[in-house]
């Protein structure tokens, strides 16, 4: 049995940037007009006048202050609200098939390695631009690769999920080195004229390489262990997938798009993860002294702030629990990546770490890496 390591990473971020204060005066622009229009409604106390957003609130609710997209105007049109992704002829390379391969490519590169080298993709993200054929086999013949690929979804903690996956084929022999690839385009499912959720989320793909320890060319992350569990709740959830309301004239129902109730997730979810990562550490023989960084799931500085102090036993010293949230916004599967790809290279050899997502399912995923 092969010992499984990421021997390369990279992370694609578009060029197009939504600041906080963009963000809330398109909000703002579209709230005015929806109080305009529904004026009588809120006179006879009908309905309740829609409130205005603040970077201030953003900030204070999730430690966000901008965040990467594919389409900038069309989300901060306050007539549209939401991304202009035209649709692509069948014979060009779809949007997330695009973005999987640059940061493939990065991650690729700097593993030493090329698409020919890959025999297993996994196109793992929360959601997929079609449902087939695969968006993995796609960026497969895209990247020259063999062997096989395919797509699963386990919402924001698809990549560590795929990297369980990944890891368990390379240790029974069945992958020689396998890509796990995270687009997330979450700008085109959430609910941008929502106050309480038209901050959260950014776009953005990431990849990991993953291949027997042995073949690496340099420096490395030994996956020493992997750890996943789900529990059912409605209490984030999307009915509809992916890109629904890119033609206007679709039918406009709220519970099509992103909905959560942060009450519940928050309360719920943080003792669900904590409790995972210290039973994973425990019967891995990990304390919390062996652990050098701690690479969450970007989802709510709050949210990632406690479950560093209840797995440390102590507030996180700075650098031990990176933050990309503040630039990238919550990316779905792709945030703990992300934070390991931007900071894990000065670790030392035998420095330990955890990659740990969490997210609708519930679901919670832990990959325990030793630098070598």
């Amino acid at each position: 049995m092969g010992q499984p390591a990421i021997t390369g990473h990279g992370v694609f971020t578009p060029s197009e940037i939504i600041t906080n204060d963009e963000l809330v005066v398109a909000f703002n622009a579209y709230a005015a007009l929806w109080n305009e229009d529904n004026a009588d409604a809120i006179a006879s106390g009908e309905i309740e006048a829609m409130s205005p957003s603040s970077s201030d609130f953003i900030v204070n609710a999730s430690g966000i202050e901008r965040r990467f997209v594919m389409n900038k105007d069309g989300v901060l049109d306050p007539t549209r609200m939401f991304p202009r992704l035209p649709a692509r002829a069948d014979e060009a390379p779809g949007v997330m098939a695009e973005m999987a391969l640059d940061a493939a490519q990065k991650a690729l590169a700097m593993a030493g390695r090329t698409g020919a080298d890959v025999d297993l993709i996994i196109c793992a993200a929360s959601n997929h631009e079609r449902a087939y054929p695969a968006i993995a086999i796609e960026i497969q013949q895209l990247l020259d690769a063999g062997g096989f690929a395919f797509d699963m979804n386990v919402a924001c903690s698809s990549a560590t999920f795929g990297i369980q996956a990944a890891s368990d084929m390379i240790r029974a022999g069945s992958a020689k080195a396998a890509l796990v690839v995270c687009p997330e385009i979450c700008s085109a499912h959430l609910e941008w004229r929502d106050r309480d959720c038209h901050f959260i989320f950014g776009d953005v793909a990431t990849a990991v390489l993953i291949e027997p320890a042995e073949n690496a060319k340099g420096a490395r992350f030994d996956i020493l262990s992997t750890r996943c569990a789900t529990k059912f709740s409605n209490n984030i959830r999307n009915n509809n997938g992916f890109l629904r309301r890119t033609h206007d004239q679709m039918e406009d129902r709220r519970d099509m798009q992103f909905m959560q109730n942060g009450r519940k997730v928050f309360k719920e979810v943080l003792p669900m993860v904590s409790a995972h990562i210290a039973a994973h550490m425990q019967a891995e023989g990990w304390s919390a002294d062996d652990l050098s960084r701690l690479w969450l799931h970007q989802a709510n500085k709050t949210m990632n702030d406690f479950i560093g102090k209840k797995v440390l036993g102590r507030v996180p010293e700075p650098g031990e629990q990176p933050n990309i949230l503040q630039d990238y916004a919550n990316t779905s599967s792709a945030g703990s990546i992300i934070a390991f790809s931007k900071h894990s290279e000065d670790l030392k050899e035998g420095n330990r770490g955890v990659i740990c997502s969490f997210g609708a399912g519930y679901s919670v995923g832990s990959v325990l890496v030793e630098r070598r």
